[in-house]
């Protein structure tokens, strides 16, 4: 057990940690995208995914328990090893550097983080804990996208997203000693191509509802 503690409370267990965490919401993203796309076959289709959802009962609160989980240890990792890289160079270059390989992406991912945990507390107050007695989830979920400023700040949201995925997918298998130099453009265009997956997928929703449904 001490081994273990050990390995977590090091750089390289705490970029495992990131790793592994940052996978399963890359598995999240897919399930969720994949649900809400649903509203394309109309509110009743949306509905009924949505209450399947729920009908799920225990199963699905043990799964958004492990969720949170794995969302704390992500957040409070990611903070962690933020202040170890501000504390190992306390003072900016003179002259600010562009390494070779880094990107917006890679350069963005700790506030990136934060936005997008940010609205992931702004969705949940207002798609899941909201009274729901006496309408429906697509009847919730229309009626926010008929704001436009909203619609502007989910679509804004996606992007945050998109970029935050575009390098995490790829810092996942260089974490993992998996970047043969060989492959890594692959993982890297691999990453792009999810990005924008995810982005326009979850993107292109509020836009179609407020404009199209």
């Amino acid at each position: 057990m001490n081994w273990l503690m050990q390995t977590l409370s090091s750089s390289i267990g705490k970029k495992l940690l990131m790793a592994l965490t940052g996978l399963s919401f890359l598995g999240f993203l897919a399930a969720h995208l994949a649900g809400n796309l649903t509203i394309y076959a109309g509110p009743d289709a949306f509905n009924a995914y949505a209450d399947k959802l729920q009908s799920l009962g225990p199963v699905l609160r043990v799964a958004e328990a492990v969720l949170l989980t794995f969302f704390t240890i992500h957040v409070v990792t990611g903070v962690f090893l933020f202040l170890q890289n501000l504390a190992a160079r306390p003072a900016r270059y003179a002259v600010s550097r562009n390494p070779g390989g880094k990107t917006l992406g890679s350069a963005t991912m700790p506030y990136t983080g934060l936005l997008i945990l940010v609205f992931v507390v702004f969705h949940l107050l207002n798609f899941t804990f909201v009274d729901k007695t006496g309408t429906t989830v697509f009847q919730i979920v229309a009626a926010s996208f008929q704001n436009p400023v909203y619609v502007g700040l989910y679509v804004l949201a996606m992007v945050i997203v998109a970029l935050h995925v575009s390098h995490g997918f790829w810092s996942f298998f260089q974490t993992l000693g998996l970047n043969h130099p060989k492959y890594m453009p692959l993982v890297s265009g691999a990453g792009i191509i999810l990005s924008l997956v995810f982005g326009i997928g979850f993107g292109f929703l509020p836009i179609y509802i407020a404009f199209m449904a």
